[in-house]
């Protein structure tokens, strides 16, 4: 089990060399979802391997979609769906088990779901899904731990989310798709994944405009069919590993990568001092080696702004530069779960509420710590890969749900890092 299962960390070995950048695990779990909609066989290309995305495939299979996996290409079929209710067991497996709301209300006009699970970084409440999908006509039952939907016909709206929120937008779209009339969806999330889903479901005969914009507008239509699709590279694990080359001070080419995709982390870690630049048919290269400085001030924000998902790992790499680092986390509240394991590297880092202050250290240690989220487990695999000695990271499930073999990724460039 990989809950008993630690990884292993030898720090102080630069790392130099290439890593072939993952799919897109935000990005196939909602694409996984949207397979619900399609009549005949889907192919996503690029689907990362981890237990997230498995934990889609034992939902999709429930539902009574076939469903297999054939190296990186995941094949499905929801022409025999069979039931529009997930167990609570699933739901329980992953917090974006809630995308699969939309896509059920979309195809069969009701759906029965649990809250689910996932990493407790911070409340997620999902009363903007609800809200928009009663406004799109449909009748919501909360009971005993468990959600109904039902819907006759789901009708198009005018939906307006008071912030942007991407598990809403994602829902909403999957919805309103098969909808009857229009929906417009205003203070739409814009991040890239809104638009991958959006690529998708045109590719399967959609009508959507306006994906990466604060407007969303969707036509209805009668019938979607399966098709080929590649998952967008991941930019979080991109940036994760641009963090452990500047962290070891080292030099990295992630292939298969997205620089436009990484927003603000690019400028944030030229500001840092780290050299980047991007090739032609999707590399990255990075190098850091030499002085490098703090950033003074990161704040997490929606997209365009600086990804929460990606705050970990850099606050993770900010504390082994001179200078005084104030973070500020918008998304979640409790984003923060990773400072006591890096403090026992020897990390400096004080924490009042949203605000977390970072000074540099010359140097960390060692040390036994245990992962309590996915993004925090980057944190702290990119913090000990600087630290002198052994680091052993507990809880590894954590991390093996958005990083697809971390351990060999990394041993391929270098690091002395295995599981055990």
């Amino acid at each position: 089990m990989s809950e008993q299962r630690r990884l292993i960390i030898r720090g102080g070995r630069r790392i130099e060399g290439e890593i072939a950048v993952q799919g897109a695990k935000n990005s196939a779990l909602p694409l996984l979802a949207a397979a619900v909609l399609c009549k005949g066989q889907t192919e996503l290309y690029n689907c990362p391997r981890l237990s997230d995305c498995d934990a889609a495939c034992r939902i999709l299979t429930a539902l009574g979609c076939s469903c297999r996996r054939e190296g990186n290409v995941v094949c499905t079929d929801a022409s025999a769906l069979s039931t529009s209710e997930v167990s609570e067991k699933l739901m329980r497996e992953m917090r974006s088990s809630i995308i699969f709301m939309g896509a059920l209300l979309g195809r069969t006009g009701q759906c029965r779901l649990s809250f689910p699970g996932g990493c407790e970084i911070g409340s997620r409440p999902i009363d903007f899904h609800l809200d928009a999908f009663r406004r799109m006509g449909a009748r919501i039952r909360e009971e005993h731990g468990y959600i109904s939907c039902t819907a006759a016909k789901l009708r198009g709206a005018k939906i307006s989310f008071p912030v942007p929120s991407v598990g809403a937008t994602e829902n909403v779209m999957l919805a309103a798709v098969l909808a009857e009339g229009s929906t417009e969806i205003h203070n739409a999330a814009r991040e890239p994944e809104i638009c991958d889903l959006a690529g998708f479901l045109i590719r399967c005969g959609a009508k959507i405009e306006g994906a990466g914009t604060g407007t969303i507008h969707i036509e209805g239509v009668r019938r979607l069919n399966g098709c080929r699709y590649t998952v967008m590279p991941d930019r979080i694990a991109a940036a994760t590993y641009l963090c452990c080359g500047a962290i070891t001070r080292g030099e990295v080419l992630l292939t298969h990568a997205d620089m436009t995709s990484l927003g603000l982390v690019v400028p944030v870690l030229e500001q840092i001092g780290c050299s980047i630049y991007a090739f032609g048919g999707g590399s990255i290269y990075l190098n850091a080696r030499r002085t490098l400085k703090a950033p003074q001030q990161i704040r997490t924000a929606p997209y365009p702004g600086f990804p929460t998902d990606a705050q970990p790992p850099l606050m993770a790499l900010c504390s082994t530069l001179p200078g005084t680092t104030m973070f500020a986390e918008t998304i979640f509240e409790n984003r923060y779960r990773h400072v006591s394991e890096l403090t026992r590297l020897g990390a400096n880092i004080r924490v009042e509420g949203r605000v977390a202050v970072v000074e540099g250290v010359n140097r960390l240690t060692g040390a036994e710590l245990e992962a309590g989220d996915l993004r925090g487990g980057a944190a702290m695999v990119t913090a000990a890969l600087f630290a002198e000695g052994i680091t052993k990271i507990g809880h590894i499930c954590y991390i093996n749900r958005g990083y697809e073999d971390i351990e060999g990724c990394l041993k391929g460039v270098g690091a002395d890092i295995r599981t055990l």
